[in-house]
């Protein structure tokens, strides 16, 4: 049977997403046309024997419309007779293009392919792909849900009330996710991965969002992020934990990974970090909206014949301190093996390029850590979430 491996994986330094963050000079194309070169430029594979190039990316509208993938592919210099498409299943959207990679790799139909993914949360606004006036889930939606949906802040909320999770929990893992990643970047464990950006204002090489003063007395002076009246008639029992300081930034960036069969990275030379393992996609209460990855992580670990014990590291995607949080009372895992070189709330989440992110963090955290087994999963609006186990080679 044929295998998928991982030969690179590259990302950009995550620069804050707004006016003025240190990546918002740069086209969302041209920050993962830097990845995708860079793939190209450090493993010396020739360019026109990609298959395919995949890219998540979630805002889909302005400078990230019209397929985004196939104009960073060309900006990246790849020939034109290399396709390229762009994927959205929200936040998990590059885990997915690796996911089609990997699967297009194993079914024979691709031999070499580029999965990654990019947003300018700065450039590009989250939800304004969404146009003003506009219902993007149409009548069958509002009558299955007819006291309506809502946004994520809250259903970060409603998971932080029905695990029991406190203020202070939710602060801590957070500054937990700060100190990890800033001792990671002393550490310089971040340094293989990263591709430095050129700017109008100089040359970005680190992330911009870690903050390694954050503690969680800190924290604990921020006030709650999505307090609203309404919500609170509906849902009493949200005590109002949720915070911008336990929640993960708005951010731009880039990631990218080179996959392959395992054949051909033997015939080129090339040595492989990870062999993607296993695969899994779940959707779950649209409401509550961020909990699928519980269900996902006992599905990959079925497929995969593995068991919780098997893993050695996990990557949870910190969207909300609130999402892991829960993800661990209901598996068990042991928090130590968590995102332990930070997460999105730290090192942040450019909405299409995390997935990819988080993997290209797992692969060097395996390798760093001599482990053989990692575990992603994220979880993505409307009640969905990939996962994904690795095993290092």
């Amino acid at each position: 049977m044929r295998d998928a491996v991982i030969v690179d994986a590259v990302r950009t330094p995550i620069g804050k997403g707004k006016p003025g963050g240190a990546l918002h000079e740069v086209h969302p194309v041209e920050l993962l046309a830097g990845t995708i070169r860079q793939l190209i430029a450090r493993t010396g594979v020739d360019p026109a024997q990609v298959d395919d190039v995949i890219g998540g990316t979630v805002s889909q509208v302005g400078e990230q419309s019209f397929n985004t993938t196939r104009w960073a592919a060309l900006s990246a210099g790849l020939p034109e007779s290399v396709p390229a498409t762009t994927v959205d299943r929200q936040c998990g959207s590059s885990q997915q293009a690796v996911h089609f990679a990997a699967q297009g790799v194993i079914s024979g139909a691709y031999d070499i392919v580029i999965a990654g993914g990019v947003e300018s949360m700065s450039r590009v606004p989250m939800g304004s792909a969404v146009l003003p006036g506009t219902d993007p889930f149409g009548p069958g939606i509002a009558e299955r849900y007819p006291d309506g949906l809502i946004p994520q802040g809250i259903s970060a909320e409603l998971i932080a009330a029905k695990w029991g999770l406190s203020r202070a929990e939710l602060d801590d893992f957070a500054a937990t996710s700060h100190q990890r990643a800033a001792q990671a970047w002393a550490d310089g464990r971040f340094n293989s991965q990263i591709v430095p950006v050129t700017t109008p204002n100089g040359l970005v090489e680190r992330d911009e969002s870690v903050r390694p003063g954050t503690s969680a007395d800190v924290l604990a002076g921020l006030r709650p992020a999505f307090a609203d009246d309404a919500m609170s008639r509906r849902f009493p029992q949200i005590d109002w934990s949720v915070t911008a300081g336990n929640s993960s930034p708005i951010n731009d960036g880039a990631a990218a990974l080179l996959i392959m069969s395992g054949e051909r990275a033997e015939q080129l030379g090339l040595r492989p970090l990870a062999r993607l393992h296993s695969f899994a996609v779940v959707g779950d209460d649209p409401l509550m909206m961020l909990t699928a990855v519980i269900p996902a992580t006992e599905k990959v670990l079925r497929r995969s014949g593995l068991t919780l014990a098997d893993i050695d590291l996990f990557e949870v995607n910190e969207a909300f301190s609130s999402v892991v949080l829960a993800w661990q009372r209901e598996t068990g895992a042991d928090l130590a093996k968590v995102n332990v070189n930070g997460g999105a709330i730290a090192l942040g989440h450019p909405l299409g390029a995390s997935g990819a992110r988080i993997m290209g963090t797992l692969v060097n955290a395996l390798h760093q850590r001599g482990a053989r087994y990692g575990l992603q999963t994220m979880c993505e609006a409307g009640g969905l979430a990939n996962a994904t186990i690795l095993e290092a080679l």
